[in-house]
């Protein structure tokens, strides 16, 4: 492939991941509960003092360690700027936050909430469809459970279950500790984990063009 087409890849690559960023906050703002990938430093936000981009960025930066530590000799260098993706993703969680928050944006009762959810939810999948279809890296979320899965040798799908209820699961059980009640992973959680999945699949029957971003033909 020429070094336009990798450029191009890239590029879309880097738009995936900053829709991803404002899904995750568009979901954070409905107050129904983050994503399961954001479950954990959403409740560590809520009790400290550094941000939910802030917190994200350690988790995924520990993510990135397990990789290397897991996959040795079999991860590849190109992965390493999984770090720099790690510092677009989170700042931008972070700037998405900020710019909800000025634009005054607080859906007011339960089907509001339902309802920013539920577009929240079309636009992370929109960003996972768009960074997937580029074909050039991982964010640290997906590739831990990739390292996982080839040193385990079990389905990706699979240990991305497992791996998705285990943060939701160790973000309830700190919820209950921190506040006595669930706050930042609650049914909006579970929802997003279910529906973003059947989402991503939608957006590969209608929107057909995108995946055919990272094979050397579009490029």
């Amino acid at each position: 492939m020429d070094k336009s087409g990798m450029v191009k890849r890239y590029l879309c690559f880097l738009v995936g991941v900053l829709i991803n960023s404002f899904g995750i906050g568009f979901i954070t703002k409905a107050a129904l509960g983050t994503s399961p990938i954001s479950s954990l430093p959403c409740v560590l936000s809520l009790r400290f003092t550094p941000t939910l981009g802030e917190f994200t960025f350690v988790m995924n930066t520990g993510f990135i360690l397990a990789q290397i530590v897991l996959l040795r000799r079999e991860f590849q260098k190109i992965q390493i700027l999984q770090i720099l993706v790690n510092v677009v993703f989170s700042g931008f969680i972070d700037v998405s936050m900020s710019l909800l928050t000025a634009l005054d944006f607080q859906p007011q009762g339960y089907a509001m909430e339902l309802i920013s959810l539920l577009a929240g939810c079309a636009i992370l999948a929109l960003g996972i469809y768009v960074e997937v279809s580029a074909k050039v890296l991982m964010v640290p979320g997906e590739g831990i459970v990739d390292a996982i899965a080839k040193v385990s040798g079990k389905e990706f799908g699979s240990v991305k279950v497992c791996f998705d209820v285990t943060l939701m699961g160790t973000a309830t059980v700190l919820s209950l500790v921190f506040f006595h009640g669930l706050q930042g992973v609650r049914e909006g959680t579970v929802i997003s984990a279910v529906l973003v999945g059947l989402i991503v699949k939608l957006y590969h029957r209608i929107l057909p063009g995108i995946a055919k971003i990272g094979t050397p033909e579009a490029a």
